[in-house]
């Protein structure tokens, strides 16, 4: 059972800064931002779960009926994320490419304490065995020293970062993809290319918070488990339960932003008109309308909003919404399972583009397109899509950010490999400082 207090908080924005730095004393943190960015579906400015009461870590083999029962049982908050290799736990598919992150596959925690904002009010959710630690942890926080932050901030060493797959290389393989296309085993498939620093040592909460700063992007996170780091400015929902419904919110289609407001608008423009953006889009539109029939009451999939061009910070942005209604006797879990790995990740039909991204990709995916959420008590839910985002392992001393773009028929190799570089900015700016 939890405590349940409200609270009135003055300075969001100062608070929250506050409330982040206080989490990094834990061993296990899932921080998430909107950023305080208009979006329809939104439940709170911001969440933090800590400190981690029982928790669920596992590989691939039954990891979503291992998931299934953890939060059965727990019936509590649960925060954590689903790496993109759970594929080999729905279909029959591998992962044997390289991995320097060393992540778990599966990783979720009941938190011993969960604050969630909204506007000006603060919830604060503790189990009642650290209930009597609610009042000196909320003077910790406000008494935490965010100059003392930024004056630490400087690296020592500086971030080298080198390429998994050259720009040669990566021609040939995106001229694979397209003769994959002209024969017809795929219609588009989402190719991911790897930037790594070997040997290197970050301060993740300065990057998180400088990429989080250029970002601000409405689904931003800051997760820790033990020694291993994710921290992304990831624009993206996968999907989200509220009661009986289900929402996703894929993105395909992307262009960059531009200065000058009049040229701004020009390139948001002919996002929203550009023929091949708009094909990959519906393409992964219909891939997660099958997805969501699975467990879809009948006739309820519909698709709410079709490639609608939304702006970011530092890129403008094709979304669609397409939800569905399901029965009350219908798992969340299950939900999740049949709509994993998410479609604009992967591509159509979904298992061959996966077979094929695994054959040319050169990294092993892990986190990187895989999701980090949280299910409520009652078993609603709300996971991203782990894309723009800097995974570390402090102990192998390993950094990592990838990207990737839809290949379709009408793809250029210069133009994908432009997209990515765009896409790749952020990151490498808060990396290099």
């Amino acid at each position: 059972m939890r405590t349940l207090t409200q609270h009135h908080i003055s300075d969001s924005e100062d608070f929250k800064r506050k409330l982040l730095k206080w989490s990094t004393q834990f061993h296990e943190v899932i921080w998430l931002d909107s950023n305080t960015y208009e979006q329809q579906f939104s439940n709170f400015d911001a969440v933090l779960a800590v400190d981690a009461f029982t928790s669920i870590q596992t590989d691939y083999h039954n990891a979503f009926d291992q998931l299934k029962e953890y939060q059965t049982i727990t019936n509590d908050w649960v925060f954590g994320y689903l790496s993109y290799d759970l594929k080999n736990d729905v279909e029959q598919l591998t992962s044997n490419n390289y991995d320097g992150l060393k992540f778990p596959e599966l990783y979720f925690f009941q938190p011993k304490k969960v604050f969630l904002l909204k506007g000006n009010n603060l919830e604060i959710q503790y189990l009642n065995m650290v209930s009597d630690e609610l009042e000196a942890d909320l003077k910790s926080i406000y008494d935490q020293d965010l100059k003392e932050t930024n004056a630490a901030s400087n690296q020592e060493h500086k971030v080298k970062i080198s390429l998994r797959i050259h720009k040669d290389a990566y021609f040939e393989k995106v001229n694979s993809m397209l003769e994959h296309i002209h024969r017809g085993d795929i219609y588009e498939a989402n190719f991911c290319q790897e930037f790594y620093a070997e040997n290197t040592e970050i301060n993740p909460l300065h990057i998180y918070n400088n990429l989080n700063a250029i970002s601000k992007a409405p689904f931003a996170t800051f997760l820790r488990v033990n020694n291993k780091f994710l921290l992304s400015a990831s624009p993206e929902r996968y999907i989200k339960k509220e009661g009986s419904k289900i929402v996703s919110q894929p993105i395909k289609g992307t262009a960059k932003r531009s200065e000058n407001p009049d040229e701004d608008a020009v390139l948001k423009a002919n996002l929203f008109t550009d023929e091949k953006e708009r094909s990959e889009n519906i393409m992964i539109v219909d891939l997660v309308r099958n997805d969501l029939s699975k467990t879809a009451v009948k006739g309820s999939v519909k698709v709410e909003e079709l490639c609608v061009v939304y702006t970011f910070e530092q890129v403008h942005q094709m979304i669609s919404t397409i939800t569905s209604e399901i029965t009350k006797d219908t798992h969340p879990v299950e939900v999740v399972k049949t709509t994993f790995p998410m479609g604009s990740m992967t591509g159509a039909p979904k298992i061959s583009a996966m077979e094929i991204i695994e054959e040319l990709e050169e990294t092993k995916r892990g986190l990187y397109s895989g999701a980090v959420g949280y299910f409520k008590p009652e078993g609603d839910f709300d996971f991203n899509v782990v894309i723009r985002s800097i995974l570390y392992n402090a102990t192998q001393k390993y950094v990592s950010y990838s990207v990737g773009g839809a290949i379709t028929a009408k793809s250029d190799p210069v133009k994908e490999y432009e997209e990515c570089l765009i896409k790749a900015r952020a990151m490498r700016q808060v990396l290099e400082d």
